[in-house]
């Protein structure tokens, strides 16, 4: 009998001790996903959402895009910025990827009609102040809307 209460006692410590693991952030979650109706994306289309923080966080963001063949240029100019919940910029910064090379050949493969790059955004943001804070993402080329964008999302690696 004492035997079988160890092996139980030891079980419960091993179902407990993986359902602590489960209540950390989550990996590679999306925490902003979107589709552009037409492949049009507008200047000031700003893609956003808004997220509760209760305890200091770790993000690693990486951002996935896809582009359609008729996407004219070889690069994209986007600004990643995190606000504060009275609206104060927390972090904020501009990423200029290279799609194409100087042949103007695209540099990720083609699937399923998309070309798709994995643009790393902001390893180790950490938000140590419980709040709302605003994930904003925005396009600042200088010809829009811009078209052959299908697809744009903020992942948590």
């Amino acid at each position: 009998m004492h035997g079988k209460m160890k092996r139980i006692t030891l079980v419960f410590l091993v179902l407990c001790c993986g359902l602590l693991g489960c209540g950390r952030q989550e990996k590679n979650r999306e925490l902003i996903q979107r589709s552009f109706f037409n492949t049009v994306w507008e200047r000031f289309d700003y893609v956003d959402k808004t997220i509760e923080i209760t305890k200091p966080t770790t993000y690693n963001l990486s951002l996935k895009i896809s582009f359609t063949e008729d996407y004219p240029y070889d690069y994209i100019d986007l600004v990643f910025v995190v606000f504060t919940s009275d609206g104060e910029r927390y972090r904020g910064k501009e990423y200029i990827p290279k799609l194409k090379d100087a042949d103007g050949n695209w540099s990720a493969e083609l699937v399923d009609g998309c070309y798709t790059f994995d643009i790393p955004i902001n390893k180790d943001l950490q938000i140590s102040d419980p709040g709302t804070y605003r994930f904003h993402l925005e396009q600042k080329m200088p010809i829009t809307p811009i078209v052959g964008v299908k697809e744009i999302t903020l992942i948590n690696n």
